[in-house]
């Protein structure tokens, strides 16, 4: 059953708890302890970004090293040992949800030094670091939690919800039912008013 993460973007305060929250949890795990999410602002709203988990999954197809695989339960999950930090998932997500992360060799010990080789104004997956092996991070609704994503245990507006096949079949239910109640026709995807 495929799941993903869904942020209301009327409620979400554009916060970063959710991003403190799921690099926090990954990086207990020992993994790459970059968010898995982007929280996008402008004027008007604010929500986060996260991977879709895609049926068909983009990123999964490109890798040329088998290092992004379709979960048992439609998790798309990437395994930070295999990734060779290729960078054609992070290009082939239509969502810009993958991108890369690693850790400077600076930053092993303890001690990051701020040595950037690239322009801050650079494309993140153009992006890269003399003597820094990067790999892929994409959300994995915390895989590794029986609880589910962090980002959604934490969020203080509740703007973040966790979606499947079932709540997706109850809400496109519901919004039949207020359509047929308002005298709306739905047909096809397209909503038809009577007049």
């Amino acid at each position: 059953m495929s799941q993903f993460i869904a942020v209301n973007s009327n409620t979400c305060i554009g916060c970063g708890t959710c991003l403190l929250a799921c690099s926090d949890a990954h990086a207990k795990v020992g993994k790459q302890d970059q968010p898995r999410l982007h929280l996008v602002k402008t004027r008007e709203v604010s929500a986060s970004v996260a991977c879709h988990h895609c049926i068909g999954a983009p990123c999964a197809k490109v890798c040329p090293v088998n290092a992004i695989k379709h979960g048992d339960d439609g998790r798309i999950v990437v395994d930070e040992k295999t990734c060779v930090g290729c960078k054609l998932c992070a290009i082939s997500c239509p969502f810009g949800a993958v991108h890369m992360s690693g850790t400077s060799i600076a930053g092993v010990a303890g001690t990051e030094y701020l040595t950037p080789t690239f322009v801050a104004s650079l494309s993140p997956i153009l992006q890269w670091e003399i003597g820094v092996y990067a790999c892929a991070v994409k959300c994995d609704l915390c895989s590794f939690k029986e609880e589910g994503p962090s980002c959604v245990s934490v969020c203080p507006t509740r703007s973040a919800r966790l979606f499947d096949e079932d709540s997706m079949e109850k809400i496109t239910a519901e919004k039949h039912e207020r359509a047929a109640v308002l005298g709306d026709f739905v047909a096809d995807g397209y909503v038809l008013r009577s007049t």
